[in-house]
């Protein structure tokens, strides 16, 4: 697995959120599969299957939050460069549009309320990495359809 770059602040998150899962979360589970079995026949039994089904989902985020974890590189977030670099959020408009959109560069860990993400792994993202304000960049949507936007401002 690639690194991942994170900010403290989400590191710590996800950390706060695997120890959770893995203490108070799985006994939460274990409790509920009991309950469930105590209803009877397991092969007809919704509360069981559905029970099952959230413990396998909550033990793939604790693999998923672990591999990231053990992956993580942390951003040092005194460090302004002025260019676009992981964490940056940059405002970007697409050429023939008038419109400037915000956008998160980095992990969909780092997220945050209002601003979408925009993977640093992505074409885009590669594309935008240590570009500067006022530079236009291209590069290649999925399609194979080659687009270009303006950074118009990159912020924190």
């Amino acid at each position: 697995m690639p690194e991942t770059h994170l900010s403290q602040t989400a590191y710590d998150r996800l950390k706060r959120e695997v120890d959770d899962l893995t203490t108070r979360g799985r006994v939460d589970i274990a409790q509920t599969i009991e309950r469930a079995r105590e209803l009877g026949d397991l092969s007809e039994n919704a509360d069981y299957h559905a029970a099952k089904d959230d413990q396998g989902r909550m033990e793939a985020r604790i693999r998923q939050i672990q591999a990231l974890l053990e992956q993580a590189v942390i951003l040092d977030e005194s460090e302004d460069s002025g260019t676009v670099a992981n964490g940056s959020i940059v405002s970007l408009r697409y050429e023939g549009d008038d419109d400037v959109e915000r956008f998160l560069i980095g992990s969909i860990e780092e997220r945050r309320d209002d601003v979408p993400v925009i993977s640093s792994a992505s074409p885009l993202g590669q594309a935008l990495l240590g570009r500067k304000p006022g530079e236009w960049v291209e590069y290649e949507a999925p399609r194979g359809t080659t687009l270009k936007v303006e950074i118009v401002e990159i912020g924190a």
